[in-house]
């Protein structure tokens, strides 16, 4: 298990580092000159040469990759061109609102999915079965944004039962902030989990051992919980640590149509004013937090299922 641990570490910041320096060949490889844009329509070429001399710009492309290299060995984003404040403090600032959020989505759609999908699997075929499987199919054909546009106009615009915008001002006025965002993020995720847990969860019954387990008069819903549950899950366990970039690009949108803080809307305005620090610094956070998740998954089915330590 420690082999497996570190081997799967050095992958994690194999592909962190391939991803940025591709990620920043992106960046800058889009159509207009930051400094134009920061400037003003007024700005003289000194003026603009004298940013692209702070911003790193009038620098080779290999320079400016060794550059952002080494200040985040040093822990350094670089510097707001606005504000002038630290890139990391700015993203570490906003950062903790889309992680609130991607959490209350992905927690109430694991556990409202993965009991729906066991008493489909068990209860397969019945009229609970198939009303779950068009619920879900329907759920997961509904892009996130608009099921946040359709929540927003019912639940607050015209019941009033829930806030429009904001994340609230106290620990329970937060919650309550977070239900419908969360809910426009997840309800998708509940109809992929609970088929993918159905799925998964009819193949396990169907096993040598499950057979072994009833003969012996145990309880259908005891071997449910104890034999199949925990095999029938590393499935959805790999799907949640893969889906985590799906998550986040959700909740870019979602940020946007319910005025929340967190590093969706800042990148947006970043990548309009082309503040090339702060979307790198972004860029960064977020491919750690996928590659991150990425490999807590892994390590979650290898602690669980020892055979997939041979795969890496």
């Amino acid at each position: 298990m420690w082999l497996y641990f570190l081997k799967r570490t050095v992958l994690a910041f194999a592909i962190i580092a391939i991803a940025v320096t591709l990620l920043f060949l992106m960046i800058r490889a889009v159509p207009g000159d930051p400094a134009a844009i920061l400037l003003g329509p007024r700005a003289t070429p000194e003026m603009k040469a004298l940013l692209h001399q702070e911003m790193g710009l009038d620098k080779p492309l290999v320079v400016q990759i060794a550059t952002f290299f080494g200040g985040l060995l040093r822990g350094d984003l670089g510097f707001d061109v606005f504000s002038r404040k630290p890139v990391a403090d700015i993203v570490f600032q906003q950062l903790p609102y889309t992680i609130e959020l991607i959490l209350a989505s992905i927690i109430w759609a694991a556990a409202v999915a993965i009991p729906l999908g066991c008493y489909s699997a068990v209860r397969r075929n019945s009229i609970v079965d198939q009303v779950v499987a068009v619920m879900a199919v329907g759920a997961i054909a509904i892009p996130s944004f608009v099921m946040a546009v359709y929540a927003l106009l019912i639940f607050a615009v015209s019941l009033r039962w829930l806030p429009a915008i904001g994340v609230g001002n106290s620990f329970s006025d937060g919650v309550i902030h977070l239900i419908l965002p969360s809910f426009a993020i997840g309800i998708g995720w509940v109809g992929y989990i609970s088929r993918l847990v159905r799925a998964s969860m009819l193949e396990i019954l169907g096993e040598n051992h499950i057979r072994m387990a009833r003969s012996f008069g145990i309880s259908e819903w005891r071997i449910v919980a104890r034999y199949a549950l925990p095999l029938a899950i590393l499935p959805t366990v790999t799907i949640l640590g893969v889906g985590i970039a799906w998550l986040l690009s959700s909740a870019v949108f979602i940020e946007v149509v319910f005025a929340r803080p967190g590093v969706g809307a800042l990148i947006v305005n970043a990548v309009n004013t082309r503040n090339y620090p702060i979307v790198m610094g972004v860029v960064l956070v977020t491919t750690f937090l996928i590659v991150t998740a990425t490999t807590l998954s892994d390590l979650i089915n290898a602690f669980l299922d020892p055979r997939t330590r041979e795969k890496l």
